[in-house]
């Protein structure tokens, strides 16, 4: 993929999570593209399902692996509009999805009340420190990468996540 189309699918991402928002979810959007075409997309329902692995990204591959009739996407890159959490680096990994494009870092995402550095300490370690591109991580930041946590932190309604 050139850095335009990357960066063209990354702002559907954030457009999803914004949209997350709107609907009362989390801001987190995905996508799953195969062979250059947009296949799934979902935002974040965790909290509107009462379902701890309703992530975007989690989400996404399941409606993937149900387009394509397979539970391994080769194929396929995971566009996500933060960096993924450790459940969702995992599923990639488990969908055999080489290639997973971000946009916020999660440090956008612990600012924002989503911490979960002290899951990845305790699955992870401190000692055990592993580059992203060992991972098939790869962040494009863009100007509007945030968007989805300031329209989160705007909403009064909504409880501590």
């Amino acid at each position: 993929m050139t850095d335009d189309t990357d960066k063209a699918f990354l702002q559907q991402a954030i457009q999803l999570a914004i949209e997350s928002v709107d609907e009362g979810g989390a801001p987190f959007g995905a996508l799953v593209v195969h062979n250059g075409n947009v296949i799934a997309r979902a935002g974040n329902r965790a909290k509107l399902d009462c379902d701890p692995t309703a992530h975007a990204e989690v989400a996404a591959i399941r409606m993937a692996g149900r387009m394509l009739r397979s539970a391994h996407m080769p194929e396929a890159t995971l566009y996500a509009s933060c960096e993924p959490c450790p459940m969702c680096l995992a599923a990639t990994h488990w969908a055999r999805i080489p290639r997973t494009v971000f946009a916020a870092p999660q440090e956008t995402a612990n600012r924002a009340g989503f911490a979960d550095g002290n899951i990845a300490e305790q699955l992870y370690g401190q000692t055990h420190a592993v580059r992203p591109e060992q991972l098939g991580l790869t962040q494009i930041e863009l100007e509007n990468s945030a968007a989805p946590f300031q329209a989160w932190l705007k909403k009064h309604d909504l409880p501590p996540y």
